[in-house]
């Protein structure tokens, strides 16, 4: 079974409507739902990005079954580690346990406002690690001290606990990220449904562990304007993560795309209003051992009419394909 999971996409929305739409994910029958966590949109055609942890207090208000979680959060310079602990040990509270705080290496294109370079991905990988061993040492209560390689914490605590921590996912696209989600996540995050992520996070210590992928669609009755739409927003998806994670500003990604065709972006994203399309683009994650896929629909105008069709046919078709 694959869980079918909706994504409040920062990058294309404004925050009210943001959670209009995950309040309509859950009505529609959505399983979960994730968040992006940007301070920059990948194009100018995006046109937003808010602050995920504002929008996320008022999701866990406005829902009361839909998962949250965080796709993803990366507490190595935008945030300090202290404060992401603080973050989502108030969202677990406000959601009343439904949260889960997803991690990574972060891209220079939202990390690089802070100033003070963007590390090459071993050194981010380091950070990583004592992130997240710092977030698991607050979240077990008490008070805490570290002064480690990367970051200082002086008598820190979270006076505000949830009973149940947040589980915390790490993402992957490597050996390297692999062996530390393996070691120290409760569930793996990915982008590509490539079985051998999945290898590797087993070997590190990651069997058993929940997998969650996610897949850009785009619907529209219209297969055309669903294709222009997925073409101007969504075509640095194309790039891999090894060039997404280096480049600093969406007149990069301009700049990087800018031979991506039309038929290029279609080829990989299914786009219009056939539910075996949407099916055929879900089932190499299920193959690969992905137990939840979030989708991201393309295009902050196109989600009401997204979220009414998917819960009368695309997450039936889903479902009878994936239950």
């Amino acid at each position: 079974m694959v869980q079918i999971g909706y994504t409040m996409m920062t990058e294309q929305a404004g925050p009210r409507d943001l959670v209009e739409h995950v309040v309509g994910a859950e009505e529609v029958g959505f399983d979960f739902s994730v968040i992006s966590d940007h301070y920059f949109p990948w194009l100018r055609a995006q046109g937003h990005s808010s602050y995920a942890w504002s929008v996320l207090g008022a999701a866990a208000q406005a829902t009361s079954r839909i998962p949250l979680m965080t796709y993803v959060t990366c507490p190595i310079l935008r945030y300090h580690p202290a404060i992401v602990a603080q973050k989502a040990a108030t969202v677990q509270l406000l959601s009343e346990g439904r949260f889960r705080l997803g991690l990574g290496a972060g891209e220079n294109l939202n990390e690089h406002v802070v100033g003070g370079g963007w590390p090459p991905v071993d050194v981010r990988h380091e950070m990583l690690e004592e992130a997240v061993r710092i977030i698991r040492a607050l979240f077990e209560g008490g008070h805490v001290t570290h002064h480690g390689q990367h970051y200082d914490v002086e008598s820190a605590r979270l006076w505000d606990l949830p009973e149940q921590a947040p589980p915390i996912g790490i993402a992957v696209s490597g050996n390297q990220s692999c062996e530390l989600a393996g070691q120290l996540a409760d569930l793996v995050i990915a982008t590509e449904p490539k079985a051998g992520l999945l290898e590797a996070f087993d070997r590190h210590g990651g069997s058993g562990k929940p997998r969650v992928g996610q897949l850009p669609v785009c619907y529209d009755p219209d297969r055309d304007t669903a294709v222009k739409r997925a073409h101007s927003q969504f075509r640095w998806f194309g790039l891999g993560w090894k060039v997404n994670a280096e480049l600093p500003h969406p007149d990069s990604f301009e700049a990087a795309t800018q031979f991506v065709t039309e038929d290029d972006v279609a080829s990989s994203i299914p786009c219009g209003d056939d539910p075996e399309a949407f099916v055929e683009a879900v089932r190499p994650y299920a193959e690969a051992g992905f137990g939840e896929v979030a989708l991201v629909q393309i295009g902050g105008d196109a989600q009401r009419e997204f979220l009414d069709w998917s819960g009368k046919t695309l997450l039936p078709a889903l479902r009878k394909a994936f239950g």
